[in-house]
C-alpha cells in the first residue's frame, strides 16, 4: 500500500462546452443482476422487455450479422437464477477495493450487463471475441485464385471497385450487396497472378440515395499514399500484398514485459536532425540505439495510423489499418519494430479510437452520406461530432463498428508485432460531454451518472479483454484526465481493464510552479501531494512533460527554466550563468522526482531528456509549411562541450537506477518528510532513500533523514556529480550508518514515523539517492555490480573550483556511468 496516497483521489481538468446528450436513467435497469460466475448474466425476459428502451442492446444487434430476433436466444426466464445473481451482485470485486463505489451499484450492473450481452452475442454469432476481431476478410484479400474485396456500406445503392488495374472504370467489377449491407466482388487471377498488382492504386466507388456516385478509399485499406509532386493532393488506397521475397520476416521475439515501463515517447517523422520527414528505417537505425543507451525499456510511437494532415500529430486518423506513408511502407515499420525487439525494447502504439478525421475525401468520414446512425460508423447530429477537435465520433454500440475497431487492434498486434497500446482521448470517450468545460473534483457523481457513455465504456472493456486474451503480457495505457475509478482495474473485477493511466495532472502542476511561483514559494508538501495523489490500486505512468508540452504555443521544462539563455549559455567553455545553473539543476530534479514518486512507470518525450531548446512546430499554413521546428537536434547532445550532455547523462543514470534496483515496481512508498521551510522532501521507494533539496541557497550538513531498514547506506545516484553538470559536493565514498529511533513498533516515537535514521550532506538544488549495503556475501548478487561504479568517487571537498585533473577523474567515476560502460562492453 502507498501510505502517502489517497486511494479515492482524482486529478482535475479544465476543458470546453458540453454537447447536450440524452441517456436512459440507470434506475430503469435495477432488475439486471450478476451471476455467481464472473459477470455471467441471465435476465428475466419480462424485465428486459419492460426496459427495452433503456438498453442499447437493440442498437447493438439491429444490423450487421445479428437482428433482434436472435437476441431472445441469449435470454432465459429463470427466477431462481435471478435471485442468486442479486445476492452475488453485492460482491462485485471492485467494491471490496473501494467500498465507496457500492453506492453506484446500478451503474456497474448496467455496464457489466451490457458488456456480457455484447460479448455473448459476439461469441454466439461470430465464434468468439478473438475470431470477431479477425475481420480482415473485409477489404482486399487474396483467396484461392482470386482477390475478394468486401466493404460495409449499407446506405449505398450500387457499388464497384476501381483502380489502376481496370483503368478506373468499374463497369466490369460491379459489387453485390448482402442482407447485412456488405458489398463484395471476386476478381479472378490473370495467368496465375493477382489481377490487382501489388502497390497499385484502388478505390471504392458507390452511389448513394440521391443518385450521386462518389469515390472513397476502402475503409480497411492497408496502405494509402498521395502524389508528392502535387500540393494537397488527395490520397489513394493502395493494394498492398508484396510477394514473399519483398515481405518483411520478423527475426526477433517480443521482449518480456518489464516490471515497470520506462517509456520513450517518439514521433518518427520529426526524429531527424534535418528539417524533413524521417523514415521508419532511419529511426530504427539512428534513434532506437539512443533510446536503448538511455536505459528505456519501451518505445511509444505516435502517428503510426495514416493521417492525411501531417500537422495533426497523427491524431486525426483517416485510414485506421494503414501505416502512415509519411515515413515509409508497412514493411519499413516492421523493420523498425523488429529492430526495437532486437534491442530489448517493447513497442507501444498510440492508438486513436476516440474519434476520426472529419476529412471526407481521404478518410472513414467519407462513408457517411447522410444515413441513419445504425447504418454508419458514426453517430448522427451533434452526438457524432466533436466541436473542439472538428472530428467525427464513433457509434460504439454498432456491431460493425465494434468489428472494425476491435479488428484494428488485433491487426496491429498480429501483422506488426506491437506490444501494447496507449489509448488516446479516453476522457472524451468516457463521457457524453467529452470532458469539455469539466473540472473533475473527484466527486464520484461526476463519473457514474447519465453523463457516462456506457457504450464507449463497454467498447473499452471489450478491447482490453481482447488485448489481454491475445497477448497476456500486453501493456495498455489510458490517456484519461478525469481519474475515473476502476479505469485501471481488470474487467473481471468490474473495471475497464487498462494496465496504466497517464498521470496527467503532474505536468500541469510543474507548469504552474515554473510559470507562477518563485523558488522560495514552492511548497514541498503540495508537490509531494500532487505526485502521490492517485488511486493506489490503479497504476499510473508519471511524466513531467510529454509531446503536449513541447508543441508550439507551450513550453518544455527546459524552456520554462532557461528560455533564450539556452541558445547562448550552454557551452562548457564559459562559466554557467545563474539562469543556466538553476535550470540544469531543477531540470534534473523535476524529472527525477516525477519518476521516483509519481507512478508505477515513467514517460519522457523525445528530446526532453537532454533539454531540447526548441518547441515543435509542424509544417502548416501559419509557418509557411516549414519543417524547421519539426526535427530533433541530436547534434546538441553529441557535442562534447555543450551542457546538454549533462541532462542526457542524468536521464540515462536515473533509468539505470530503476533497472538495477526496481524501485518503480515496488509497492513500498513512504514520504517521511516534506519540509516547506528547509525545502526538502525525503521518501523511500523500495529500499532506496531519496533526499531532494529544492532550496536555492541552503546546504545542510548532517541532515537527519528517516529510513525503514537499519544498516549501512551509500550514495547510489547524485544529481550534483560532475558527470551531471554539478560541482560534485557530495561524498560518494562515505558510509552512512543508521541509528535506531524511538520505541520499536511504536511509530509515534520514531523520527518522522521511521524506526531508523542516518545523516547526510544535502547541497541546494540537489537530489541524492542512498542504497542499503547488503551483507558481504550478498553484495554481488543483490547489487549486480552497481557498487563497482561507486568506487574512488570525489568526496565532498571537491568544489566548483577544483583543479582540472581532479575534475576529469571525478567525471569518469560518477554513479551510473561506469556501470553503463560495463554494460555496453558486455
Amino acid at each position: 500500500m502507498y501510505s502517502t496516497c489517497n486511494p479515492l483521489s482524482a486529478p482535475a481538468l479544465t476543458s470546453s462546452p458540453p454537447i447536450p446528450r440524452q441517456f436512459p436513467s440507470l434506475a430503469s435497469v435495477s432488475g439486471w443482476c450478476v451471476s455467481k460466475q464472473p459477470f455471467g448474466l441471465i435476465v428475466d425476459s419480462r424485465k428486459l422487455h419492460a426496459n427495452s428502451r433503456a438498453t442499447s442492446l437493440s442498437n447493438t444487434i439491429a444490423h450487421g450479422k445479428v437482428d433482434m430476433s436472435s437476441a431472445s436466444e441469449v435470454i432465459t426466464d429463470n427466477s431462481s437464477a435471478v435471485v442468486e445473481m442479486e445476492e452475488a451482485a453485492e460482491n462485485i470485486a471492485i467494491f471490496s477495493l473501494d467500498p465507496s463505489l457500492e453506492a453506484y451499484k446500478d451503474h456497474f450492473k448496467y455496464r457489466i450487463r451490457t458488456f456480457r450481452d455484447r460479448k455473448g452475442l459476439i461469441e454466439k454469432h461470430e465464434g468468439s471475441l478473438e475470431e470477431f476481431a479477425q475481420g480482415y476478410w473485409f477489404g482486399f484479400n487474396h483467396e484461392e485464385g482470386c482477390i475478394v474485396y468486401r466493404e460495409w456500406a449499407p446506405a449505398a445503392q450500387e457499388a464497384e471497385v476501381i483502380g489502376d488495374f481496370n483503368g478506373w472504370n468499374g463497369a466490369a467489377h460491379k459489387m453485390e450487396k448482402d442482407q447485412f449491407g456488405v458489398w463484395s466482388v471476386r476478381i479472378p487471377d490473370i495467368g496465375g497472378d493477382p489481377a490487382i498488382p501489388h502497390n497499385s492504386r484502388v478505390k471504392f466507388r458507390f452511389k448513394h440515395g440521391n443518385g450521386v456516385w462518389v469515390d472513397r478509399i476502402p475503409a480497411w485499406i492497408k496502405y494509402a499514399t498521395r502524389d508528392p509532386t502535387k500540393f494537397a493532393a488527395a490520397y489513394d488506397g493502395v493494394y498492398w500484398d508484396p510477394p514473399p521475397t519483398e515481405r518483411y520476416q520478423f527475426k526477433y521475439p517480443r521482449p518480456p514485459k518489464p516490471e515497470a515501463p520506462r517509456i520513450y515517447e517518439a514521433h518518427v517523422g520529426m526524429s531527424s536532425s534535418e528539417p524533413r520527414v524521417n523514415t521508419y528505417r532511419e529511426f530504427a537505425d539512428d534513434v532506437l540505439p539512443r533510446i536503448r543507451a538511455n536505459n528505456y525499456n519501451t518505445v511509444q510511437l505516435m502517428a503510426v495510423m495514416e493521417h492525411s494532415y501531417y500537422a495533426s500529430f497523427g491524431y486525426h486518423v483517416t485510414n485506421f489499418f494503414a501505416v502512415s506513408s509519411h515515413s515509409g511502407t508497412p514493411e519499413d515499420l516492421k523493420y523498425l519494430i523488429d529492430k526495437a525487439h532486437s534491442l530489448g525494447l517493447r513497442v507501444l502504439m498510440d492508438v486513436v479510437h476516440s474519434h476520426a478525421s472529419n476529412n471526407i475525401t481521404d478518410g472513414l468520414n467519407g462513408f457517411d452520406v447522410g444515413q441513419s446512425t445504425q447504418d454508419s460508423y458514426f453517430h448522427t447530429g451533434a452526438r457524432g461530432y466533436h466541436k473542439l477537435w472538428d472530428s467525427r465520433l464513433f457509434n460504439y454500440a454498432n456491431w460493425e463498428v465494434l468489428r472494425f475497431l476491435l479488428s484494428n487492434l488485433r491487426w496491429w498486434f498480429d501483422e506488426f508485432k506491437f506490444d501494447g497500446f496507449r489509448f488516446d482521448g479516453v476522457t472524451s470517450m468516457l463521457y457524453h460531454h467529452h470532458g469539455i468545460n469539466m473540472g473533475f473534483s473527484g466527486d464520484y457523481n461526476e463519473y457514474f451518472s447519465e453523463a457516462t457513455d456506457v457504450d464507449a465504456v463497454v467498447y473499452m472493456m471489450l478491447a482490453n479483454n481482447l488485448i489481454h486474451s491475445i497477448l497476456p503480457d500486453a501493456t495498455v495505457v489510458a490517456e484519461d484526465v478525469s481519474g475515473m475509478p476502476g479505469l485501471g482495474r481488470p474487467v473481471s473485477e468490474g473495471g475497464i481493464g487498462f494496465d496504466y493511466r497517464l498521470a496527467m495532472a503532474i505536468p500541469d502542476k510543474w507548469i504552474d510552479y515554473l510559470k507562477n511561483k518563485k523558488d522560495e514559494e514552492w511548497s514541498m508538501s503540495e508537490i509531494s501531494w500532487s505526485l502521490t495523489n492517485r488511486r493506489y490500486t490503479e497504476k499510473c505512468i508519471a511524466y513531467a512533460e510529454s509531446h503536449d508540452q513541447a508543441i508550439v504555443g507551450d513550453k518544455t521544462t527546459a524552456f520554462l527554466l532557461m528560455d533564450k539563455d539556452m541558445y547562448t549559455g550552454m557551452s562548457c567553455l564559459n562559466e554557467a550563468s545563474a539562469v543556466i545553473e538553476r535550470g540544469i539543476a531543477l531540470h534534473k530534479m523535476i524529472h527525477f522526482l516525477t519518476m521516483a514518486l509519481g507512478g508505477e512507470g515513467y514517460l519522457n518525450f523525445m528530446g526532453n531528456e537532454f533539454g531540447h531548446p526548441d518547441w515543435i512546430d509542424f509544417p502548416r499554413e501559419g509557418n509557411g509549411w516549414s519543417y524547421d521546428k519539426c526535427r530533433r537536434q541530436w547534434e546538441l547532445v553529441d557535442t562534447e562541450h555543450l551542457r546538454f550532455k549533462f541532462l542526457n547523462a542524468f536521464d540515462r543514470a536515473m533509468n539505470l537506477l530503476d533497472e538495477k534496483f526496481k524501485f518503480l515496481a515496488s509497492s513500498k512508498q513512504f514520504v517521511s518528510s516534506t519540509d516547506d521551510a528547509d525545502k526538502i522532501i525525503v521518501f523511500e521507494r523500495g529500499d532506496l532513500v531519496f533526499v531532494f533539496n529544492f532550496h536555492p541557497e541552503n546546504t545542510y550538513e548532517g541532515y537527519k533523514v528517516g529510513c525503514d531498514l537499519p544498516g549501512k547506506y551509500r550514495v547510489a545516484l547524485d544529481s550534483d556529480a560532475w558527470d551531471f553538470g554539478g560541482p560534485g559536493r557530495v561524498a560518494h565514498d562515505s558510509d552512512h550508518f543508521t541509528s535506531p529511533e524511538g520505541v520499536p513498533g511504536v511509530p509515534e516515537t520514531n523520527f518522522n514515523n521511521r524506526p531508523n535514521s542516518f545523516k547526510v550532506l544535502s547541497p541546494p538544488r540537489t537530489c541524492v539517492v542512498y542504497y542499503r549495503v547488503e551483507e558481504e556475501e550478498e553484495k554481488e548478487s543483490n547489487i549486480d555490480g552497481y557498487e563497482a561504479s561507486l568506487e574512488k568517487l570525489p568526496n565532498k571537498e571537491v568544489s566548483r573550483g577544483g583543479d582540472e585533473d581532479s575534475n576529469d577523474d571525478a567525471k569518469e567515476l560518477v554513479p551510473g556511468t561506469r556501470a553503463l560502460e560495463d554494460e555496453d562492453d558486455a
